[in-house]
């Protein structure tokens, strides 16, 4: 204790030197673990040190703190435990991603932690919770013990130094926007962090959020971006449902967790083609590359892009509308607009439902229902323990049959979800890594082609079924990102990171017409192939995607239907959220059955996340088959016949519950 003591008199009088030399380590630190190489993160200072002292500036701002309080051991630990924290963090999810953490992942840090099993081992699990758990013990441990300064603290001089190092903080800020020595928007993220720092590029995540006004947003400049007639007679854009005559098809967008052709990338080879069936429907029906908005992850905002025709670049950098602004309120999109002409509206999901918080989302997207893995039977999982693909095609072909009419499908799959691991862990794979440039991305590479191969097989299955239905059925798939396998752009053989292929596939003879475009655009290209111009962004894009301001404007509708004072639509928005129902197939009781002291449950459409339930209390179940369902704790006889059955998914949430 009197070392301490003594080191705290000898060098942490002088708080600011001190603070200032910490800042310094602790960014050298966080950048080490962001660029796993501490080679990388001194090339980083060498190459950048405007950028670097930025950062650093900035934990030094943080660091000021201490000098309100006495034990300034003790917060000088706290501070930094928050700074390592970040480092950490960041650098574990960028071995399992291509996207760096932002404030945004503490919003999703339930669905993280629900899928942490798919990334880490059980050891490593248990030995991060030890970690945390030792560190919370020590805190503590340091609170009691640590010594204080002497002097009392200098209330006044200490804040007048604070206030001085936030205007400074303020000021370099800003010296390094306007100079460009850091940029504001970030393109790609991964690049961003990269370029201006972790610690900048985090905070920014925090305090860049939503659709920013834009300049010149008024009534007037809303109703200006389309021309006279096009919409109202004021201007505005009115709903109207209608009761079409006209024969449509039903409409599939088939999004494919991390699907991208292998051959694109270069140093690798392979015992034969991965995706021989995706490759051939390229060449006969409309295909091309699609612009998407994230790397390595980021599957919602791929679907928020394609089904509402928003691009998420207007939002904050790593922001999920998924997680803000949708929550909230409902947006038009796709599912609206054909909800307005007939279509009844459908989400398929092989993943947990509350995953990306969809179940509360999608009412607000305008769907009618949502099946997710917890209404699924069947399931069969990768080594990996992701759901396979194959069981979403009897759920596409049930979803059409459950209606008269025509149907829109958005289905989300999931099998070819990382992490890839770096090891052996298939054996007489169907397709083999004959060339790679290390013997961790061989096995990486080896895990992920087998999954694009069995994933081209069920769309192959797929195609096939959807030929012999005999209702006209268009088929959008496409790729949602690369897969987390630390791609770069040199290594990619078209130069892009941000591209996917897709394939407008048809059973009715649609023309082949094949381009490049956005996520956000094949919606629209899509419903204009089939002569549908149905709703205010469908025809937005259908009438202007070539003209000059036209990210602008979009950008400009987006805020306005999203942020701002929906003029498009008169003032308010006509769009209420859905009633939604989970699950395509009703989960039904038909009998309770006590044979000697247990009761077993009778029905149809049961799943393994049926649940036995009383007054919302969940009950301990043993799923039985689809048909019965065991109860497995006493209950009273008299509240038997209260006894529902409700879906409950991995982290406990109740999905529905039988009426």
């Amino acid at each position: 204790m009197e070392k301490l003591k003594s080191f705290y008199r000898k060098y942490l009088r002088n708080s600011i030197v001190f603070s200032a030399v910490l800042a310094l380590a602790m960014n050298l630190f966080i950048e080490t673990m962001a660029r796993h190489s501490l080679i990388g993160s001194l090339r980083f200072f060498a190459e950048s040190p405007a950028v670097f002292l930025f950062n650093s500036f900035i934990i030094f701002a943080t660091y000021s703190i201490v000098l309100l309080f006495r034990r300034k051991i003790f917060w000088y630990v706290v501070i930094s435990a928050l700074w390592v924290a970040l480092g950490v963090t960041n650098g574990i999810i960028l071995l399992n991603r291509m996207t760096p953490f932002t404030v945004k992942d503490m919003a999703n840090l339930g669905d993280g932690l629900s899928i942490a099993t798919n990334y880490l081992s059980t050891a490593t699990l248990i030995l991060a919770i030890v970690g945390i758990l030792v560190l919370v013990a020590g805190l503590i441990l340091l609170f009691l013990f640590a010594p204080k300064a002497k002097r009392k603290v200098n209330y006044k001089r200490s804040i007048a130094a604070i206030l001085i190092v936030a205007i400074a903080t303020f000021g370099a800020w800003q010296g390094a926007v306007k100079t460009k020595t850091v940029e504001t928007f970030f393109g790609n993220l991964a690049y961003a962090y990269r370029d201006y720092g972790v610690p900048y590029c985090f905070i920014s995540t925090w305090l860049n959020t939503g659709i920013r006004k834009p300049d010149g947003y008024s009534e007037q400049a809303v109703k200006s971006i389309f021309k006279s007639g096009e919409l109202s007679k004021d201007g505005t854009y009115k709903v109207e449902k209608k009761d079409e005559d006209e024969k449509h098809p039903n409409i599939i967008f088939l999004q494919l967790e991390s699907f991208i052709d292998p051959t694109l990338v270069e140093g690798f080879s392979y015992s034969k083609d991965p995706m021989p069936n995706y490759r051939k429907l390229m060449k006969e029906y409309s295909s091309g590359y699609l612009t998407v908005p994230s790397v390595g992850a980021g599957t919602a905002n791929t679907e928020f892009e394609s089904m509402t025709g928003i691009s998420v670049k207007f939002f904050g950098p790593g922001e999920y509308p998924y997680k803000s602004v949708l929550l909230e309120k409902t947006c038009e999109s796709i599912p609206y607009d054909l909800k307005n002409i007939g279509y009844s509206t459908h989400a398929i999901h092989n993943h947990r439902g509350a995953f990306y918080g969809r179940n509360k989302v999608f009412p607000n997207l305008g769907f009618d229902t949502f099946t997710s893995l917890e209404y699924m039977n069947n399931v069969v999982k990768t080594a990996k323990n992701w759901a396979k693909d194959g069981l979403l095609t009897d759920q596409m072909i049930d979803a059409m049959k459950s209606t008269e009419g025509r149907d829109y499908i958005y289905t989300i799959s999931v099998q070819g979800h990382g992490k890839y691991p770096t090891e052996q862990v298939l054996e007489n794979p169907a397709v083999s890594v004959t060339k790679a440039p290390s013997e961790e991305q061989k096995w990486q590479y080896e895990y992920y082609v087998n999954q694009v191969y069995e994933m081209d097989l069920f769309i192959k299955d797929l195609t096939d079924r959807l030929s012999q239905f005999d209702e006209d059925v268009v088929l959008v798939m496409y790729g949602d990102h690369l897969p987390a396998l630390d791609m770069t752009e040199e290594q990619m053989k078209n130069k892009d990171l941000f591209s996917t292929e897709y394939i407008i596939w048809d059973n009715f003879g649609l023309k082949k017409e094949d381009k490049n475009q956005a996520a956000y655009e094949i919606g629209a290209d899509v419903l204009n192939r089939l002569g549908i111009h149905e709703g205010l962004l469908t025809k937005y894009h259908q009438k202007y995607e070539n003209s000059a301001g036209y990210m602008k404007n979009l950008e400009m509708l987006a805020y306005d239907m999203l942020y701002g004072q929906d003029y498009i639509y008169g003032g308010k928005s006509p769009f209420k959220p859905t009633d939604m129902k989970m699950g395509i197939n009703p989960i039904k009781i038909n009998d309770i059955v006590k044979i000697g002291e247990d009761y077993y449950i009778k029905g149809e459409n049961f799943t393994e996340y049926s649940k036995i339930s009383l007054d919302g209390e969940v009950l301990d179940t043993i799923y039985l088959g689809p048909t019965i369902l065991g109860l497995k704790e006493e209950v009273d006889p008299s509240d038997i016949s209260r006894m529902k059955i409700s879906q409950v998914e991995k982290n406990k949430e109740i999905l529905s519950t039988t009426e």
